[in-house]
């Protein structure tokens, strides 16, 4: 019996902080980042290294701006301003070709745990291989990440995969009210049908051994989106290489072309 309560006790813990704090945010004074932010910056994130000293200032002011109307909160870590920059960075940079003022409508914290969890939102024990979620139902407006998988995520070990990244795609595909793999209000109309016929083209060749992007993209189609969206940011020269079609519709949904940086 008290073992079962070590159990749902947290569980029940976690449930009743997102209920109660729901999904509001509220907009904070947008502060500059500081030189040392900056730095941090330089030294860890491989996006930001590549633009030019416009972007750079573009994509500072994006971090800050996003640092303004979404909370980061530790559950089991403490928060370092590391954790924060690449939090935001994850956010902003599949969105660095959007306006300037766009926002994420769909968020209001991001809460980091030490690493994998499971579909109760424990961090301990067995059955833990979730690495990122977005919320659903009393959730919504709330996603979860490990920190370890935030950090392997700007590290030069982890190739053509970027959890957090992955997590945002995610949301921006829900951003239309569905995730199924199809961003309606930010893909072209005429994109879409192509789009369709690939995703699942490419996941029989996944399927087949016959296509280097991970397998965890056949899932569904929603997971395919993502996982190709990692590749795109991550490794786009590869991936423009390797698959021409699917990074020119995903350049023209991101608005951007990461394989001239």
């Amino acid at each position: 019996m008290n073992a079962i309560l070590f159990v749902l006790i947290p569980a029940f813990i976690i449930v009743v902080y997102f209920i109660l704090r729901g999904n509001k945010s509220r907009q904070r004074p947008v502060n500059e980042l500081t030189e040392a932010e900056r730095n941090l910056l330089a030294h860890h994130v491989h996006y930001y290294q590549q633009l030019n000293a416009a972007g750079q200032q573009r994509f500072e002011h994006k971090i800050a701006a996003f640092l303004a109307y979404v909370r980061i909160e530790g559950v089991g870590v403490t928060i370092e301003a590391l954790d924060r920059l690449l939090v935001a960075s994850s956010a902003i940079i599949p969105v660095f070709g959007f306006e300037e003022d766009w926002q994420y409508k769909n968020l209001s914290s991001v809460l980091l745990y030490p690493d994998t969890f499971n579909k109760d939102f424990q961090f301990e024990g067995a059955e833990r291989s979730i690495l990122g979620m977005v919320g659903d139902g009393y959730m919504n407006g709330q996603m979860i990440l490990s920190k370890s998988a935030l950090h392997l995520g700007f590290s030069n070990m982890a190739d053509k995969e970027n959890t957090a990244i992955h997590e945002f795609v995610h949301l921006l595909d829900k951003s239309d009210g569905a995730t199924d793999g199809v961003p309606d209000n930010l893909m072209k109309h005429e994109y879409t049908l192509p789009w369709v016929k690939m995703i699942h083209q490419e996941m029989q060749r996944i399927e087949k051994g016959k296509s280097d992007i991970n397998p965890y993209a056949i899932t569904n189609e929603a997971e395919f989106f993502a996982v190709v969206s990692e590749y795109f940011f991550e490794k786009p020269g590869q991936l423009k290489e390797k698959h021409p079609e699917l990074y020119h519709i995903l350049s023209e949904t991101f608005l951007q072309d990461p394989a001239k940086k």
